[in-house]
């Protein structure tokens, strides 16, 4: 599989991973198939499996990696730190009721990680898709 290229959500505050410490790059190739991308997984149906993703001020979501076409809704405003396989990092601001959907075409994939460097906590739903060009990875 080949890593997704898209606009990702967020101000772009580095490249070529500047600042990732060797922990972060070892994490990242522990979980390159960490198909848990939320906090917890809440139902899966037929087509659907729909997670939970809740981060207190200063925790963070380990390296996951997205092949199903998904969609996040912010359930609570407030501020991330994502580090994306590309090497970059991204702050990014969110507002309750904020959502974007994700597709990915065959072989194609995501994987980044999530911190909260807000002072409130960040709640997320997520659904990914089951129906699209990209077997599900293993939970």
């Amino acid at each position: 599989m080949t890593e997704l290229a898209l606009p990702l959500a967020g101000t772009l505050i580095a490249r070529d991973h500047h600042g990732w410490s060797p922990e972060l790059h070892a994490e990242f190739r522990r979980n390159a198939h960490n198909g848990a991308v939320g906090s917890r997984l809440i139902e899966v149906t037929r087509w659907t499996r729909l997670w939970e993703v809740r981060l207190a001020p200063g925790e963070r979501l380990p390296a996951h990696r997205h092949v199903l076409d998904y969609s996040w809704t912010a359930v609570h405003s407030g501020h991330s730190r994502q580090h994306s396989h590309d090497g970059s990092t991204r702050e990014v601001t969110y507002r309750s009721g904020d959502s974007k959907f994700l597709a990915f075409a065959a072989d194609r994939f995501l994987l980044h990680d999530l911190e909260n460097i807000g002072d409130t906590p960040l709640l997320f739903i997520t659904t990914e898709f089951l129906n699209g060009p990209n077997p599900p990875l293993p939970l």
